[in-house]
């Protein structure tokens, strides 16, 4: 995977098509740098549906979760991180908070999120699959491209080479 997001900004920052994010987010992954088409959940303390997508074989696609902003407790542990890593996903981006952020530093997978909670979430089953959503003044839709480094965030709409 070889880009570089400000490189990026550089070739393609000045299309309607190009968003980046706000630097809201912190990396705790242990691959700093992925992206992938995205698939997006609206869920709120609750992180049944992130369970079940990330338990989805897929060909390295980004999860995007709209966790409301929650510090409350964790949308993601190192166990959902380690299932999204067997499963082929190369990141998740995480709009509330994590657990196991020790454990998910070792894996190759890019996680970014607000904070970390050690409290696990609700499990109601409850969210939305495939809206989109927005935070970090990004609007995140299924199926545009996310590249994510050590300077940040940004969204496409089409796959930039």
């Amino acid at each position: 995977m070889s880009f570089d997001t400000a490189d990026l900004c550089d070739r393609f920052g000045q299309s309607d098509s190009f968003q980046v994010a706000e630097p809201v987010l912190r990396h705790f992954g242990g691959s700093r740098r992925f992206c992938g088409q995205i698939t997006t959940l609206k869920v709120f303390e609750d992180n049944s549906l992130v369970r079940a997508t990330l338990a989805e074989k897929v060909d390295g696609r980004v999860l995007v979760v709209d966790g409301g902003g929650s510090k409350r407790c964790a949308l993601i542990g190192d166990t959902l991180a380690g299932l999204a890593l067997e499963n082929g996903w190369q990141g998740i981006v995480v709009y509330g908070s994590i657990r196991g952020s020790e454990l998910i530093r070792q894996l190759p997978i890019g996680v970014m999120a607000l904070n970390t909670n050690p409290l696990r979430s609700n499990k109601h089953g409850h969210g939305d699959r495939d809206v989109m959503i927005t935070f970090a003044g990004v609007n995140f839709k299924k199926d545009h491209y996310l590249y994510a480094d050590g300077d940040g965030i940004i969204v496409a709409d089409a796959k930039l080479d």
